[in-house]
């Protein structure tokens, strides 16, 4: 069992930055697979970003890249994602999301993911 809660978020104007933050714990890996993913009303969630368990390897989607950055901190059980540049099409719950055994993937689809947090709200508005 893996718990992992995400803080952060909140509101922020367009260009603005926010750092989000997902703490695990519990039955809590440092090979796990780590990422983010986003969902609005009406829409699937979406892959944000993963890192891999030495976080040596990270990828990000297209609309996030070089504005976004996920990093990890295995001794803090905590994975983290900078966000600047933000723009009003960035407004989504995000979920933090852990992989528990090592395996290939693509770790851009939520369903190869075994745990998930409760979500934070980011809001991008002027």
């Amino acid at each position: 069992q893996v718990q992992l809660v995400e803080s952060g978020g909140g509101l922020v104007q367009p260009g603005g930055s926010l750092r989000l933050s997902c703490a695990a714990s519990g039955r809590t890996f440092n090979s796990n697979q780590m990422g983010w993913f986003r969902q609005t009303p009406g829409k699937e969630r979406e892959f944000v970003a993963t890192i891999s368990w030495n976080g040596g390897i990270t990828s990000y989607a297209d609309s996030v890249k070089g504005r976004f950055t996920i990093s990890r901190d295995n001794a803090k059980n905590t994975v983290y994602l900078q966000m600047n540049s933000l723009k009003p099409e960035d407004t989504a719950v995000y979920y933090c999301v852990a992989r528990q055994s090592y395996s290939s993937g693509s770790y851009k689809y939520f369903y190869e993911y075994d745990y998930w947090g409760q979500g934070t709200q980011v809001t991008v508005s002027s």
